[in-house]
């Protein structure tokens, strides 16, 4: 018997190679190509969540002076702003996100199921995000927030898609503070939501695939570095230099990456912008002339849509959408 497993292990053993995220094994292990390894290639498939039910629990009865806003403390939720949308006008314009989504060639999918207080779960951005070959799931920070973890993970799974890393112990972390800047490197934003547990736990899974990881600590209370930074195409980002360190803005320029920063004519939203190809955006309304007078003599191309009943919440186009795939970009 000794010899038979032996010989079985000479002849059918261990094989390392090729790697798990070599396009031969994604296609044969998963049945196509998962992750990304850039943030403006060609989007094939992005994971989004439609606005329902969950939107009922907010109560305009339910005032907090102190935030100036509506909440229940006792049933753990709150809204982002003073003005409450009407419910039909802030899915419309999801709806319209997506039908732009899918005009530029996406494949849109949606979560499974969501909390039923998930009044954030349409900000999918957050409970994960696409590497090579796979989605890490994070740890969201906020209570409010804590649960949608479990839904994106039974989505992900049905959908075949490999989870690479589940987020730990008292890690923190949220896919709007991660960025990819170039096919070897990456950045996160080291907040109130974001860890150095979290970012250590990240970074395993990257290091291992020969990506950098840069810890960005962000100002103040701001959450996560996508309101301050976005990659619109291979070697451009659009950013709000107030919010990030001097040091980073000057390995913005040691990588190539040229930057275009808003000015104070323009809605600060579209930084929250989506790249679903290299140089052509999805914003929202508000950007100035100056703002798209440089953009166009960067060859980047604008679709504009109405999202400002969704910002509300506290997320915008970059928030609520998920890319699960993306071509890579050379």
């Amino acid at each position: 018997m000794t010899s038979i497993y032996n010989q079985t292990i000479k002849m059918f053993g261990s094989q390392p190679e090729p790697i798990f995220e070599s396009a031969e094994q994604q296609k044969a292990v998963w049945g196509r190509e998962w992750g990304c390894d850039n943030d403006v290639g060609q989007i094939g498939i992005c994971l989004m969540h439609r606005p329902g039910e969950e939107m009922n629990i907010i109560d305009r009865s339910k005032r907090i002076e102190e935030i100036g806003s509506y909440g229940d403390l006792k049933k753990g939720w709150y809204f982002q702003s003073d003005e409450v949308p009407d419910w039909d006008e802030f899915r419309e314009q999801h709806d319209g996100l997506v039908a732009t989504l899918r005009q530029e060639g996406v494949d849109v999918v949606f979560l499974d199921s969501v909390e039923e207080d998930g009044i954030k779960s349409v900000y999918t951005r957050d409970s994960s995000f696409a590497v090579k070959g796979g989605a890490i799931v994070t740890r969201l920070a906020r209570s409010i927030r804590r649960g949608e973890e479990a839904h994106v993970s039974r989505s992900l799974a049905n959908l075949g898609m490999p989870i690479l890393r589940t987020l730990h112990g008292n890690a923190m972390a949220e896919g709007g503070s991660f960025a990819w800047l170039n096919s070897t490197t990456a950045a996160i934003g080291r907040s109130i939501c974001n860890n150095d547990t979290g970012c250590d736990q990240i970074e395993q899974v990257l290091n291992a695939q020969g990506v950098e990881l840069i810890r960005v600590d962000m100002s103040g209370y701001s959450i996560h570095i996508d309101g301050h930074l976005t990659m619109i195409d291979k070697d451009v980002a659009i950013v709000d230099p107030d919010g990030l360190p001097f040091q980073f803005l000057e390995r913005l320029k040691e990588l190539g990456i040229r930057t275009v920063e808003v000015s104070d004519q323009d809605n600060h939203w579209i930084i929250n912008c989506l790249a679903v190809s290299p140089g052509r955006v999805i914003m929202p309304r508000g950007i100035s002339n100056k703002t798209a007078s440089t953009l166009a003599s960067m060859n980047i191309e604008i679709i504009e849509i109405d999202y400002d009943k969704v910002q509300l919440n506290g997320g915008g186009i970059h928030c609520s959408t998920c890319p699960l795939t993306r071509e890579s970009v050379h």
